[in-house]
């Protein structure tokens, strides 16, 4: 059984009820946090998960409202954590220039803190890898595996710890470039976290068959209506609720799971919302608040 946590179902609109992006994935004894949008620590202590208990730190792209705790995710990780466990960071290409950056942004509190603590005698430990495609997470040397090319590691981020395996596909989020998908199995389960994308067939190839599909979605039929034009030019780079309802079913996934709502999902419309999606998805569609949680099983879901 793999666990979903929608952590944070926010967007670059602060929303006070809603976190910035990212979802918790449980897989057995791993835990993987997929993007770290505002607050995302916050609302994983709800859930009883802190920054030195994530197994790796999945990140589908580089806008900020997806990596902007990027840098309390680092530093809490580094101060909670007694022995030296590096944080594994997988992302696209520009992750590695993301990550150094936000170490240098850190380099006073960095100096601060090795100078006032005997037991921190170095900074924080983290391995990044970049990938656009391919096994990022299995027995193997993933970037022999599939080409690609590791950054700011020596080894490669394989693993084969409980049977997770996760691997990763381009997205298309244009502009914005290269983004991408995650699908993550075990036990016989399967979830695809798709990110920001519009419709294409990587997408739809990383999620066929998946029990559940994680999806970023706005109302495209509301967003349409506003005066501004910056606020208009979402409208190319993002799926619809319907047009996420139609990956999932091209897809044949037996859960569709909506997050990143814009505008924000207010109280009473959920179901307005969900009959979007299921006037094109006629299986189970879960949506929420931060912190609901779906359970997906070999070809079961369970929410809760």
């Amino acid at each position: 059984m793999i666990e979903v946590t929608l952590l944070g179902t926010g967007s670059p609109m602060v929303d006070a009820n809603r976190a910035g992006p990212s979802t918790l994935i449980r897989a057995g004894e791993q835990i993987f946090l997929v993007d770290c949008g505002r607050g995302v620590l916050q609302r994983a202590a709800a859930v009883g998960v802190g920054a030195a208990g994530l197994t790796a730190l999945l990140l589908t792209h580089l806008h900020s409202d997806h990596i902007t705790d990027l840098s309390d995710v680092i530093t809490t990780r580094w101060v909670t954590t007694f022995v030296r466990t590096p944080l594994p960071i997988i992302g696209p290409p520009g992750t590695a220039a993301v990550v150094a950056a936000t170490l240098e942004a850190l380099a006073p509190d960095i100096s601060y803190r090795i100078a006032h603590h005997a037991d921190i005698t170095e900074p924080p430990a983290i391995e990044v890898h970049e990938y656009t495609e391919g096994s990022v997470w299995n027995s193997l040397g993933a970037s022999e595996a599939t080409g690609n090319q590791d950054v700011g590691a020596s080894e490669a981020t394989g693993h084969e710890q409980a049977g997770v395996q996760i691997r990763v596909a381009p997205t298309d989020h244009r502009p914005v470039e290269p983004t991408i998908g995650f699908r993550i199995e075990y036990g016989g389960a399967s979830v695809v976290l798709a990110g920001d994308s519009v419709p294409c067939e990587s997408l739809d190839a990383l999620a066929t068959g998946a029990g559940a599909l994680v999806h970023t979605v706005i109302r495209k039929d509301l967003i349409a209506r506003v005066p501004q034009q910056r606020l208009k030019d979402i409208l190319d780079y993002h799926s619809s609720v319907e047009e996420a309802a139609g990956t999932a079913t091209r897809a044949g996934v037996g859960t569709l799971i909506l997050t990143h709502y814009v505008p924000p999902l207010a109280p009473g419309q959920e179901d307005d919302w969900r009959a979007l999606a299921a006037s094109v998805f006629p299986r189970q569609i879960e949506l929420g608040d931060d912190l609901h949680r779906v359970e997906v099983h070999p070809g079961v879901c369970i929410s809760r």
